[in-house]
């Protein structure tokens, strides 16, 4: 089989770089180890994922945004961030002259389906479903890419998509620096007696993080950070023992609350490729880079990544080409690593204890909420 691309990784951020190169009118194959079945019917996760402006703008274009349910988008209104009991808050959002949320929130797997149906509908587009990449092989003018059922593909680029612990990035031969953080992040969707109004909270305490994130009607996401053993324990409790913990974990924020979906854990580990493309490759998503989630950017680095790449591309008789290829990989280390680096600090400074750790955090957060920082985050967010 010929095609211009092969995008190795059916996630969401997978399949919105297929359309988006397929929209330029190439051809492009996306190979997923997951079913088809899996694909067009995604099982809720527990994740949420804040989307930016930017991003909407993309999934707009993609014509992803609107296959969205709105009845289950939440506004991002403002985000308030603490040091654990300390009565100071860092705000950002919600000011009176805005008019505008700082993102929403939308499910995860809801975002899955709807960018498989974007994907199908796009002239261009080929889905590979139940199979993955046994072997490749780079040559000067293409890649050969073998799957695990023996067929070949035969393209003039070949993209990793396939998450922060790549299996296609070793078989490319590139290295990446990862974090093993020694934290879990435990995920649901919780009830509670007061409202939200659109407000995010996130504040450490526990030798972790605790956030609330907003959603439709009286409930909220619930994401906890914290240690292996703990985030075991949490997982074991029964629902009434586990309402009672975050009650008391939360501090009574939100009211009493009560669990509202099944808990779902996963190891946090970050992650940042030595190199973001080269000869007849690119890295897009968790692959390239696989941020922490206190900052709630990963999946938004994500999609930028699309846009770099596809604006990169566009009008280029090869995509495999190297000058377009590095122009992107340029661009998208510009706009990433510094805000990556200082995730990497501020995950580490959050889950240190010992008494400096604490008043430098405290420190840290009052130098943040200086008017200039708050509003220049504010349009970032908003941009």
């Amino acid at each position: 089989m010929q095609v211009d691309v092969v995008v190795g990784g059916g996630g969401p951020v997978g399949l919105c770089l297929a359309r988006a190169l397929a929209q330029q009118g190439r051809t492009v194959a996306v190979v997923e180890r997951q079913p088809r079945t899996a694909l067009a019917a995604p099982a809720f996760d527990g994740r949420e994922i804040a989307l930016t402006h930017a991003s909407r703008r993309l999934l707009d274009r993609l014509q992803v945004w609107s296959r969205l349910d709105a009845g289950t988008i939440a506004p991002l209104c403002q985000a308030r961030v603490q040091d654990g009991a300390s009565p100071f808050a860092l705000a950002i959002g919600g000011e009176a002259d805005t008019g505008q949320p700082l993102g929403w929130l939308v499910a995860n797997h809801r975002i899955r389906q709807a960018a498989y149906e974007a994907a199908l509908d796009q002239p261009g587009v080929s889905v590979l479903d139940d199979v993955g990449v046994a072997a490749l092989r780079r040559e000067l003018e293409r890649v050969v890419v073998t799957l695990d059922d023996g067929r070949l593909l035969h393209t003039r680029l070949l993209v990793a998509a396939d998450g922060r612990l790549s299996g296609l990035r070793r078989q490319l031969g590139v290295g990446a620096e990862l974090h093993e953080l020694g934290r879990s992040m435990l995920v649901c969707h919780v009830a509670h007696a007061r409202p939200h109004h659109g407000v995010a909270l996130e504040w450490f305490a526990y030798g972790g993080t605790v956030a609330l994130l907003p959603l439709v009607g009286d409930s909220s996401s619930l994401v906890l950070t914290l240690a292996p053993q703990q985030a075991a324990a949490m997982m074991a409790l029964d629902p009434t023992a586990f309402a009672e913990e975050v009650t008391g974990l939360c501090e009574e924020r939100l009211g009493a609350m009560r669990l509202a979906s099944s808990r779902h854990l996963y190891p946090l580990v970050s992650s940042y490729a030595r190199r973001l493309a080269g000869p007849r490759f690119a890295l897009a998503g968790d692959a390239a880079v696989g941020m922490h989630p206190v900052t709630a950017h990963g999946f938004n680095f994500g999609l930028a990544g699309v846009e770099r790449l596809a604006a990169a591309l566009e009008g280029a008789a090869d995509p495999g080409a190297s000058p377009p290829l590095q122009a992107f990989a340029r661009a998208h280390r510009r706009a990433t690593w510094p805000l990556y680096a200082a995730t990497q600090l501020v995950a580490r400074l959050y889950t240190d204890e010992r008494p400096g750790a604490r008043l430098l955090r405290r420190g840290a957060l009052r130098v943040a909420a200086m008017p200039a920082f708050r509003q220049a985050l504010r349009r970032h967010l908003q941009h």
